[in-house]
Order: C-alpha cells, then sequence, then structure tokens
C-alpha cells in the first residue's frame, strides 16, 4: 500500500496497539499479535482476506500441534516454528492458489506473512475461540476509531 493508504495501515496499527494493551491489562486477553487488529480493521470489509487469514493461522496452529507429538517443541523455538510455518503457508498460498482448499472464490491475496503465525502462537496461548472473538472487537473498534478520526471510510 502506497500514498494514504500507508498511513492509514500505521495509524491503524497505532489504535491496534492501544486497544490491544487496554483488552490485555482489563481482561487478560490477546488479540493475536500486537499489529493484527490494525490489519484486520484495514480489510474488514473484505472478508475472503480475513477468513484466509483465520484458515491459514487454524492451518499453522494445527500443524505445530501435530509436530508436537514427535518433537519437543516449547517455548521460543514453538513461537518462532508458528510463525515460520504461517509464513510458509501464506508465501506458498501467494505462489501457487490452492482452489481445492479454499475454492475458487477466494483469491490468493493474504493480508500479511507474518500475521497467520502470529494468531497461531496466540491460538496455542489461549485459544482460537477467545483469540478471534478478541480481536473482532479490537478490529471494530480501531475501524470505528479510523472513522472517527479521519471523517470517512477509507478502502484500500
Amino acid at each position: 500500500m502506497d500514498g494514504p493508504m500507508n498511513e492509514v495501515l500505521i495509524l491503524a496499527i497505532g489504535f491496534g496497539l492501544t486497544y490491544g494493551l487496554l483488552f490485555a491489562e482489563m481482561f487478560s486477553l490477546s488479540a493475536g499479535g500486537l499489529v493484527v487488529p490494525g490489519y484486520v480493521a484495514v480489510f474488514l470489509h473484505q472478508p475472503r482476506k480475513i477468513l484466509v487469514l483465520v484458515a491459514l493461522s487454524l492451518a499453522a496452529w494445527g500443524m505445530v500441534r501435530a509436530l508436537s507429538w514427535f518433537l519437543m517443541i516449547y517455548g521460543k523455538r514453538r513461537t518462532a516454528l508458528m510463525i515460520l510455518v504461517g509464513y510458509l503457508l501464506s508465501f506458498s498460498l501467494q505462489q501457487y492458489p490452492w482452489p481445492v482448499v479454499f475454492g475458487n472464490w477466494v483469491s490468493p491475496d493474504v493480508i500479511g506473512y507474518i500475521l497467520p503465525g502470529l494468531m497461531a502462537n496466540w491460538f496455542d496461548r489461549q485459544g482460537p475461540v477467545k483469540t478471534l472473538c478478541t480481536l473482532f472487537i479490537i478490529a471494530v473498534l480501531v475501524r470505528l476509531s479510523l472513522i472517527g478520526f479521519l471523517g470517512v471510510d477509507v478502502h484500500p
């Protein structure tokens, strides 16, 4: 994203960091990583991209959990592996679309390469339901804050 959209993304990440910190302090819940709610807020009007992001995150989480049955994966190694698997899944979807898995209605456009791994890490820590609920609450708050701050709804 170039120009004004880059500025909107920077502002969205700032709002997301603020709301994420408040939710962490008030409710002890995370929205799947510090920058994830800002990105999701910017793409709320493109639900297919968000579905792909969630699917990739769930896949990365499941793959690392399956690997942990055979390997000792804890701590920093587990976090790094979640991010790496999420990255590899995002990269492979971007390079080679998976119509068999996602159907022909999903474009291979992914929101980010690191975001699925960050979300997968929090799925592992607090569970996917708590993470996704917190993520969408904060993303909506960020989107509303962007509309209030900018005066218009911005679409990338």
